[in-house]
């Protein structure tokens, strides 16, 4: 911008969008310290290189705006967890399904884990039929993204929304 630009001759472009033609950048510069704006390269790589005469110092904070605006409007997947164990009861199923459900809906992966202890490592797969029951009870609104599997004392599977 201003004085950093070193090729000359550039097409300048005024605040308004209205082309003042291919100009030496001095009278570039000049014209734009006579309208108190700065002189910003647009396009370098055009043949001459295109400069517009604008409001550096707006032109950042509006670009900082859009960007704000569009962080502000993405959505971040996280990855939630629901912890189970091989005996649940009804009640407990339900509920710990609702806020799967819940957390699928949202946009979210849900990391099923199957908790097991002592005796219970004899029989795995007593906790597998508890995570198959998620899967089909949640298969309307998500896809088995990782089957279950086991890990050490824990069984998990991930489920992602559809």
């Amino acid at each position: 911008m201003n004085k950093q630009i070193r090729i000359s001759p550039v097409r300048v472009i005024a605040n308004d969008g209205e082309q003042l033609g291919v100009l030496p950048i001095d009278e570039a510069l000049a014209a734009a310290q006579a309208r108190g704006l700065d002189l910003v390269e647009v396009a370098p790589l055009a043949r001459p290189p295109v400069v517009k005469i604008m409001d550096y110092g707006k032109f950042k904070f509006e670009q900082a705006k859009a960007a704000r605006a569009a962080k502000k409007k993405q959505h971040v997947i996280h990855l939630k967890e629901v912890k189970y164990r091989p005996g649940i009861d009804d009640h407990d199923f339900a509920f710990k399904t609702r806020h799967a459900r819940e957390f699928l809906q949202d946009g979210n992966k849900v990391k099923v884990t199957m908790m097991y202890r002592g005796r219970q490592m004899a029989h795995i797969e007593l906790g597998r039929g508890v995570l198959d029951r998620v899967a089909e009870e949640l298969k309307d609104i998500s896809k088995v993204e990782q089957e279950a599997k086991l890990e050490g004392r824990n069984m998990s599977m991930v489920l992602a929304p559809k």
